[in-house]
C-alpha cells in the first residue's frame, strides 16, 4: 500500500496483527506541470490548476504573477458543476480545459500522465534548482512511497528481496516527522528524504558555492568521508501567498540518521513555535509585530 494510505492508521494496522516490514524507494516522487511552457516562461496571469495545497504555494513562490488555482476554486469561478470520481477523471478534464485554451496548464503525477498518455508537453517540478536561488519544488508527503505490510508470521526472506534500504529510510524518517500530523497540517508540508553519495554532495556544494553543504561532507578532522552514504532531509512550510518559507535542511551520515532525525524534530517544533507567534515589544516605542507565518491558513 502507499505511504499516504497508511498515515494515521498504524493502530488499525496493529489490530490486524500486521507490521511494516519494508518499503520501496519512490521512483516518481515529483509532480509534473502539463503545459506548453515551463513555469519560468508562463505568460503573466496564466491559469495553472493544482489540487495539492503545498504545490500551489510552491508555484506562487516561483511566480507570484500567475493565477494558481485549486480545481474547486476554478469550478466555482466558472460555475462548473462537473463531479469527478477519481484523479484520473480529474486530470482528463483538466487536459480538455487546457486544449480548449481555458487554462494554461495543470499539475498531475507522472503515473497519471503515463497512464492517460497525454500528448502535451510535461515539465518535472524538481527539488534541485538549476542554479543557486532558482525555483525548486519539494515532494508532497509520502510521495510515491510504497509500504510493505506483512503479518508477523510472514517469512522475512521474502520481504528482504522486495524491500529497499533507501525506501526503509524514507518511510522511517517521514513517519517519525509526519506521523502525528493531521490531514490539514500535512497538506501544507513538503518533505524530501533521500540517500546521497558524498561525491554528488561535493559536486552540488561546488556548483552552488555552498560552504555549509561542503562542511557536511567532512569529519571532525576536516577529512572527506567518502565511504558512507548520507541521508538528505528537507522539510518546508510556505505561506498562502508563497512569499514566506520556513524550512530545515540536514545532511546526516547514514549511521546516525535515526538520532539526528529525533534531534531535527525537536528543532523543527521550536522553529514552528517561534515563527507562528507574534513578536513582543522590546520597548514601549515598538509595535507588536505579527507572526512571520500563519500555520493555520
Amino acid at each position: 500500500m502507499t505511504g499516504i494510505e497508511l498515515h494515521g492508521k498504524e493502530l488499525e494496522m496493529l489490530q490486524y496483527e500486521c507490521h511494516v516490514s519494508g518499503a520501496i524507494a519512490p521512483k516518481r516522487p515529483n509532480m509534473l506541470l502539463i503545459s506548453e511552457n515551463k513555469i519560468d516562461y508562463q505568460p503573466k496571469s496564466a491559469i495553472i490548476l493544482c489540487e495539492q495545497k503545498i504545490i500551489r504555494r510552491q508555484l506562487r513562490r516561483a511566480r507570484n504573477d500567475l493565477r494558481i488555482l485549486s480545481i474547486e476554486a476554478y469550478k466555482s469561478i466558472n460555475n462548473i458543476e462537473i463531479i469527478h470520481s477519481n484523479d484520473f477523471e480529474t486530470s482528463e478534464w483538466m487536459e480538455e480545459q487546457r486544449k480548449l485554451g481555458k487554462i494554461d496548464g495543470f499539475i498531475t503525477s507522472k503515473e497519471i500522465f503515463e497512464s492517460l498518455k497525454f500528448n502535451g508537453r510535461r515539465h518535472t517540478l524538481l527539488p534541485d534548482p538549476k542554479e543557486g536561488g532558482g525555483a525548486y519544488f519539494l515532494p508532497i508527503p509520502y510521495s510515491d512511497l510504497i509500504i510493505l505490510l506483512t503479518r508477523k508470521s510472514s517469512p522475512k526472506s521474502l520481504t528482504r528481496v522486495m524491500t529497499e534500504k533507501e525506501g526503509e529510510t524514507i518511510w522511517w524518517v517521514q513517519n517519525q516527522i509526519l506521523g502525528s500530523l493531521t490531514s490539514q497540517e500535512l497538506a501544507n508540508t513538503s518533505i524530501l528524504v533521500r540517500h546521497r553519495k558524498v561525491k554528488s554532495l561535493m559536486e552540488e556544494a561546488e556548483r552552488y558555492k555552498d560552504l555549509t553543504l561542503e562542511q557536511a561532507c567532512h569529519d571532525s578532522e576536516g577529512e572527506v568521508v567518502d565511504s558512507e552514504v548520507h541521508v538528505e532531509l528537507k522539510i518546508e512550510k510556505i505561506s498562502k501567498n508563497g512569499k514566506r518559507t520556513i524550512g530545515i535542511h540536514r545532511i546526516i551520515p547514514y549511521s546516525k540518521f535515526e538520532y539526528a532525525t529525533i534531534s531535527l524534530i525537536r528543532d523543527w517544533e521550536v522553529i514552528l513555535r517561534e515563527v507562528s507567534q507574534d513578536v513582543p515589544q522590546d520597548s514601549y516605542h515598538d509595535k507588536i509585530a505579527t507572526a512571520f507565518i500563519d500555520l493555520e491558513e
